[in-house]
């Protein structure tokens, strides 16, 4: 065979390529398109088997439409332009060089580019577009607010859904005509309908036209767009001065030079468009380019220095003059968007002075007082209630309420659930197969102790057993849940999923009772489609080939409540505390969903991180969440055990909330349907309360005089136990009392305030009380504010804290713990009005720093005025503080311990050591054998005698070393 032969026989080195190239991007698109399609079915199979899969399909409608509509409009707009421009050119004129080379090289590439450019333009607008589709749905789908804003008269919802969605269209209508008119510029320039001549500028009589008319949109959307802009005034932000507040609104200058100012420039650009239209047909462009000019100018004297004029020689020599009806219209609004426009302000005269028997009328309050720190005893729980090293509690456990034998108990709760990073055998098959849930709840009396210190259980141990007749304690969803688990498998007829350890041993399986998960919780794997399809979502093999993933096997995902909350109820913001109760006999999570915008009329704007920050919640720097208006529209339930979401409409008569019932419909339930036993444990949100409490911190306020001075402006004090040491907010506290005014006790959250001001000691005194009633029924959700006398002299939190580390006593018995191998810790300081004023209480934690250790509560500090008592328990404090008998019983009366000293901060009570930390004859012999001792040390340095204070030193060494052995046991 000839070598010319042999060549011929041989396809072209050239089409192998290509046949390998078309190969490598088919299988390309193929896998892409696969993984594509795994995670699109994947999330039809999850809201389908949830039973909401009319929300997926929604937001996939709404987002495709929104594309093909973006899509389109660039795409046709630029497209258009181009092929006008293209066929519109001068045929017979001659070009410059350069253009004809340009012309060369874009020439075997025109169709492609004219058809490519539009659509990857079409690409990027269509994806932006899409992301708007909560507007758009928003929009087409609204409700009326029923309130009027006072400048142009118009219901809120004109702000909240429509103002939005046509500043959206017109802006991206804006981008698609100024791309396209560039097009159009660039095209005709490349193929010589605009011809440049040293100065002169040649223009062809249909790159005129279409130049002009695409100027005339352009111009004529910007007309209509300056025109909604006066509108948007009555939600921007003006700033008085440095020393002056912020707020939301129009303001005098808006009103009489800004209002009036975009309309009349809206009017010269609609002109000036006019004019462009007139330049398409008579050619002259002398005519839109003064119009323009004049448009600038205008925009800079009209816009920008007739209002400056007007604020800095008129407004600001007079600002009460000019902006209190501007002023008393943001605090209308703002009260109103934020939901404290009904608060109820009592005036609080509370006295400082004690006397035997002042809490005698406040009882069952003082029975009630939370005694537990939620934050502080998670280790607590985990020493003495964990079980196993494959389990875990939440960092800040939660504060809920039960009935238990008729009365009402303050509760601290906490799920036992899965940690599988402390497993003994980490594998795909334990992990996936074996560890899939936690156990149970644990349960303390917020208002009792032990005699040595350690919580008083409610619920507790594996099995579970307590109070609170828990059924079903399995924990298959949670909020420390594994990223997926598969149940429902069973090998050989047997059970594999690990649900408690029944004996002495490890912690493998075999040391334990076993269980098959019997509800409808996942999608199944009951086809190859379905494991193929998870196997590439979770990037598992085992998935698709291990024997024990059945039919019969569920897979298990998205297992956080917020999570599963926040997948079928996109719209909505949810609160950053889910807590567990114990339901019929089930573990829910009750979740708090908020509806909000960040444009309500004349409502001033925060950021919604910014104001839930707090020593409990740390802040999100980059957070894009400024709202001014908020509702807890929704209470959302997960069970624990079949991940079931139910949604009900807590607040049905939100104008958001009806919006997005009718984006999807059938969704949320009627609060009707909330049984009774859910009802019992709905509280008030922590998050809501937080945005509440930080706008009452001027807005108590609703004197337009005093709110411009800001001469009564209040502030949250700093948490003063703040274990990090960092300064933060003191978080609101859930506590069961009766509140001045209040026919009997509720389950409320409160928090307090002092003077916002930069002076320290002007900060040390409180200034207001606010309680949200949380009990379901008419009062829940009432918000009371106690605000106390301007001479008052009720200390503030730091201020009482500063008492107890100040006091000799107090702080020489707590010094003498901290040494060694024992550190103490200081509890929430709680603020509760009773007796006619209001009491401080603090529990204070013993904590070795060996080992596993855990806090034990060991004292109790309280205050009242300046006087402050410290006991084993509060009910001793109470009686210490208030002269040997406070009239009431705590909820630790029974609690035992001995009594010690109230320290010098006024209590009626002798000077001593503070009492002994633990019931222990040993441990009190060195106290008071240390207290003997640095007595005997001060009075030698006082007589000059250093070989006595030497000789007293070295036994107080030798006191504190019994001390610390009497706490061991030795």
């Amino acid at each position: 065979m000839t070598s010319t032969t042999a060549s011929a026989a041989r396809p072209p080195r050239n089409r192998t390529r290509a046949v390998v190239a078309i190969s490598a991007v088919v299988i390309a698109v193929v896998v892409i398109a696969f993984f594509a399609f795994s995670s699109l079915y994947a999330d039809v199979l999850w809201y389908q088997q949830l039973g909401y899969l009319n929300v997926l399909t929604t937001q996939w409608t709404a987002t495709i439409l929104m594309f093909i509509v973006g899509f389109l409009a660039m795409g046709i707009g630029v497209g258009v332009s181009i092929v006008v421009a293209f066929r519109m050119r001068p045929m017979y004129t001659k070009l410059s060089s350069q253009l004809d080379r340009y012309q060369q090289v874009i020439a075997p590439l025109r169709r492609v580019a004219m058809i490519g450019i539009p659509a990857v333009l079409g690409i990027f607008m269509g994806v932006s577009t899409a992301t708007r589709w909560p507007a758009v749905l928003e929009y087409f789908n609204r409700t009326p607010f029923g309130t009027k804003d006072p400048q142009f008269g118009l219901d809120s919802s004109f702000y909240v859904f429509e103002l939005p969605f046509w500043h959206g269209v017109l802006g991206y209508a804006s981008t698609v005509i100024l791309v396209a008119g560039l097009a159009a510029l660039a095209t005709t320039y490349l193929y010589g309908g605009i011809r440049v001549s040293g100065r002169e500028v040649r223009v062809a009589r249909a790159a005129r036209v279409q130049l002009a008319i695409t100027a005339f949109v352009y111009l004529a959307v910007q007309a209509i767009s300056i025109w909604l802009d006066q509108y948007s005034t009555v939600t921007d932000t003006i700033t008085f001065g440095p020393d002056a507040p912020t707020i939301n609104g129009a303001d005098y200058t808006d009103v009489n030079a800004t209002i009036p100012g975009r309309v009349i420039l809206a009017g010269i650009a609609a002109v000036v468009a006019v004019l462009c239209l007139i330049t398409a047909f008579i050619g002259r462009w002398r005519l839109p380019l003064v119009g323009t000019a004049l448009l600038i100018v205008s925009a800079i004297v009209i816009g920008a220095i007739y209002p400056a004029i007007i604020q800095n020689l008129q407004v600001n020599p007079s600002p009460i003059k000019y902006e209190s009806q501007y002023i008393r219209d943001n605090i209308s609004a703002t009260r109103l968007a934020y939901g404290v426009d009904d608060v109820k302000t009592k005036t609080y005269d509370a006295t400082t002075d004690v006397k035997a028997g002042q809490l005698r009328s406040d009882a069952e309050t003082t029975a009630s007082i939370r005694i537990l720190d939620p934050s502080l005893i998670t280790k607590t729980f985990a020493q003495l209630q964990q079980i196993r090293q494959y389990y875990q509690f939440e960092k800040d456990l939660d504060v809920d309420r039960y009935t238990i034998d008729g009365k009402k108990q303050d509760t601290v709760i906490a799920v036992r659930e899965l940690d599988q990073k402390n497993q003994s055998s980490s594998t795909w098959y334990n992990d996936t197969l074996v560890y899939t849930h936690g156990y149970g709840v644990v349960a303390a009396a917020g208002n009792k102790r032990t005699a040595n210190g350690q919580p008083v259980f409610l619920q507790k141990g594996i099995p579970s057993k307590g109070d609170l007749d828990l059924m079903q304690p399995r924990v298959y969803f949670g909020e420390q849940s594994p990223q997926y688990s598969i149940v429902g498998s069973k090998d050989d007829g047997k059970s594999i999923e690990f649900d408690y350890p029944s004996g002495s041993g490890g912690a493998d399986s075999s040391d334990g009772t076993n269980t098959t998960y019997s509800a409808n919780g996942g999608p199944k794997l009951d086809n190859f489609v379905k494991r193929l399809a998870y196997a590439v979502k979770f990037g598992s093999t085992d998935i698709l080939f291990s024997s024990s993933v059945q039919n019969q096997s569920q897979i298990l995902y998205d297992r956080s409540p917020k999570k599963r909350v926040s997948k079928v109820a996109p719209y909505l913001t949810l609160d950053s505390d889910p807590y567990p109760a114990v339901v019929n006999g089930r573990i829910v999570w009750i979740v708090d969903g908020y509806t909000t915008s960040n444009d309500y009329p004349y409502s001033t704007s925060h950021s919604l991180s910014d104001m839930i920050a707090d020593s409990k919640t740390s802040t999100n720097s980059l957070a894009v969440d400024d709202v001014n208006y908020i509702r807890n529209s929704v209470k959302a339930t997960v069970d624990a055990y079949t991940g079931k979401v139910t949604l009900y409409a807590w607040d049905p008569n939100d104008p958001v909330l009806k919006t997005w019932q009718k984006v999807f419909p059938s969704t949320v339930k009627s609060k009707k349907d909330m049984s009774t036993a859910l009802l019992a444990h709905v509280r008030y949100p922590e998050d809501l309360f937080k945005a509440q409490r930080q706008i009452l911190e001027t807005y108590h306020v609703t004197n337009s005089t005093t709110f411009y001075a800001s001469n009564d402006a209040w502030a949250t004090p700093d948490d003063p136990v703040n274990p990090s040491g960092s300064t933060s907010l003191q978080p609101p506290y859930y506590l069961t009392m009766q509140i001045p005014g209040q026919k009997s006790s509720a389950f409320s959250l409160y928090s307090t305030y002092i003077p916002k001001t930069q002076s320290a000691e002007s900060r040390s005194v409180l200034t207001g009380y606010l309680v949200a009633d949380s009990d379901p029924g008419p009062n829940y959700g009432k918000l009371t504010l106690l605000t106390l006398p301007k001479g008052s002299s009720v200390p503030g939190p730091s201020r009482v804290q500063n008492t107890f580390d100040s006091d000799t006593d107090v702080s020489q018995a707590l010094n003498l713990l901290r040494q060694g191998q024992s550190k103490v810790v200081s509890g929430n300081l709680l603020t509760v009005p009773v007796g006619g004023g209001l009491l401080y209480v603090e529990p204070v934690y013993v904590q070795s720093s060996l080992g596993s250790s855990y806090p034990v509560l060991r004292k109790i500090l309280v205050a009242f005025g300046d006087k402050i008592a410290f006991e084993d328990t509060l009910d001793k404090a109470l009686d210490t503080l208030f002269g040997g008998d406070s009239g009431a019983a705590a909820g630790d009366s029974s609690a035992g311990g001995s009594s010690g000293s109230g320290g010098t901060g006024g209590s009626t009570t002798p000077p001593g050591t503070g009492g002994t930390v633990v019931d222990n004859p040993a441990l009190q012999k060195a106290l008071d054998a240390y207290q003997t001792d640095l007595k005997a040390r001060t009075d030698a340095y006082a007589k000059g005698d250093l070989v006595a204070a030497a000789e007293a030193d070295q036994r107080m060494q030798q006191d504190v070393k019994d001390a610390i052995a009497a706490t061991q046991g030795k």
